[in-house]
């Protein structure tokens, strides 16, 4: 399916700046998903696991999942390597219904609800440099109550600081992908670097006997573990939410493939070795906590210790290891180095995410100006539609409120993205693949099924059916609004033609 050429009467240019590299790319990749929750959501697995080894396997089983995701998708980059990543494979899989579907669910949660929830991370951490920077300080709230739960719509200092990141970073994208990747690539080296010194601090001058004997002693590495029957499996997909939702956007340099440079070659590469690294990274960093801190802690407990790994200061958990280490500075020194990796995370999903509404408005399913670029080369009118609504999703709830509506949405479309490969690979055996995917057909079947169950794990939840159920809900909200798309955009060209 060819794109549709968008009717513009400006001099801007034609075509994306093919100005990534396999570095940039990579550095998209690791950058996009090293934001702010493997600092923080280490805290809710435990609550919800239980038990050191069990929230270790959490964090290995969503390394596995991602890595045999990436391989899968580098086949299908590497076939489309065009902007829009996801969208264009699931359209060349299934239909335009369904890349619109996924489309129409990235702009309402997916892509703008990460960026949201990653910018309320940055809100997190900025109230330990500036205390009165807090969730609860409010200038204007209203709480929605749902059943089971409750919304907070509002304005917090917490939520001021998020939404300038993002007006921030959509002007900085503005300006030209080159600039956009350059903030990337730094930010991206900076955070991983400073991840990696975290790691190697909490193994090495951090290390705490009585940690160590509390999370590794005999007995105790799987002590606390809920009952291991039937609902259990519920108990684990649930609990994987926070980090799956951490190893999330991934799929970021698909979105920007018309920038990368030979991308049939590079984007299957970068997405091998940016996830392989942050899975890496994460494992070690929870070992690095468990290395610190104990698993359990008292709630009013008055020190780092006392309070252990599940009740870190507002789950917190990267600044208590450092608090323990260093004391307040090191928290202090903590926290800075996350406000760059939350900062780098969102540049990232701010650059790719545009792209996906351009590749949309070129097949007259999204804004039609947001399928023109700008002087500079970018899809300005996308940048700055999905910054408005991003805006809007930072009023709507917390951080772990917003990444439950995230992940559902987002593991189905992977599921049946992965789908699609097995479609193309059956109706289409002769387009060229630049790169197949390691493992065909057991790995991709194996990704698709771990995608689907935890989806469907989400859903049979009690702590997070209303989120998922919403997530479904605005998927198949979609079916109606493509429609009325269609008709439009039909009725437009027919009114052109005439």
């Amino acid at each position: 399916m060819s794109d549709r050429t968008a009717a513009t009467g400006t001099h801007a240019p034609s075509e994306f700046v093919k100005a990534l590299t396999l570095t940039d790319a990579t550095m998209l990749v690791a950058g996009s998903m090293i934001g702010s929750g493997i600092f923080i959501v280490s805290a809710d697995i435990s609550r919800t696991l239980g038990s050191p080894g069990w929230l270790l396997l959490a964090w290995i089983v969503t390394g596995i999942v991602t890595v045999l995701g990436a391989l899968a998708f580098g086949e299908l980059a590497a076939m489309y390597p065009r902007a829009g990543g996801t969208y264009i494979f699931l359209r060349e899989s299934m239909g335009p219904l369904m890349g619109f579907l996924y489309g129409w669910t990235l702009f309402i949660v997916i892509q703008t609800g990460t960026i949201a929830a990653v910018a309320v991370g940055f809100g997190k951490f900025l109230g330990v440099l500036f205390p009165a920077v807090t969730a609860d300080r409010w200038m204007l709230a209203y709480d929605f109550k749902t059943s089971g739960s409750s919304i907070e719509f509002g304005l917090s200092w917490q939520r001021v600081a998020a939404l300038v990141t993002i007006w921030v970073l959509t002007w900085v994208n503005l300006r030209g992908v080159k600039e956009g990747k350059w903030v990337q690539t730094v930010l991206t080296f900076i955070k991983t670097a400073s991840l990696a010194l975290l790691i190697l601090l909490a193994l090495s001058i951090g290390r705490n006997a009585d940690a160590i004997a509390a999370n590794f002693g005999a007995g105790n590495f799987f002590a606390g573990t809920p009952d291991l029957g039937a609902l259990f499996a519920v108990t684990f997909g649930s609990a994987l939410v926070g980090s799956l939702f951490s190893a999330d956007s991934w799929t970021s340099p698909t979105f920007a493939a018309a920038e990368v440079q030979n991308p049939s070659r590079n984007l299957p590469r970068a997405l091998l070795i940016g996830t392989s690294l942050v899975t890496l990274l994460y494992v070690l960093a929870n070992v690095s906590y468990l290395m610190v801190l104990p698993l359990h802690g008292a709630a009013e407990g008055a020190t780092v210790m006392a309070r252990g790994i599940d009740h870190a200061t507002q789950d917190r958990v990267a600044t208590a290891v450092m608090e323990s280490i260093f004391g307040s500075s090191g928290g202090l020194i903590m926290a800075a180095a996350i406000l760059v990796s939350t900062f780098g995370c969102n540049n990232g999903l701010i650059l790719s995410g545009a792209r996906v509404y351009y590749a949309m408005a070129r097949d007259g399913l999204f804004f039609a100006r947001a399928g023109v670029l700008s002087e500079h080369g970018v899809p300005s009118y996308a940048l700055v539609v999905q910054s408005v609504w991003t805006s809007l999703l930072c009023l709507t709830g917390t951080y772990n409120q917003l990444l439950d509506y995230v992940i559902f949405a987002a593991l189905l479309f992977y599921a049946l993205t992965t789908i699609g490969l097995f479609l193309l690979r059956r109706r289409r055996p002769n387009e060229p693949r630049p790169y197949k995917a390691i493992g065909y057909p057991v790995l991709p079947a194996l990704y698709a099924l771990s995608a689907a169950g935890v989806a469907v794990t989400l859903l049979l939840a009690g702590k997070t059916r209303v989120q998922a159920l919403s997530g479904l809900a605005i998927v198949l909200l979609g079916v109606p609004v493509y429609l009325v798309w269609r008709r439009g955009s039909s009725a437009g060209a027919t009114g052109a033609g005439a």
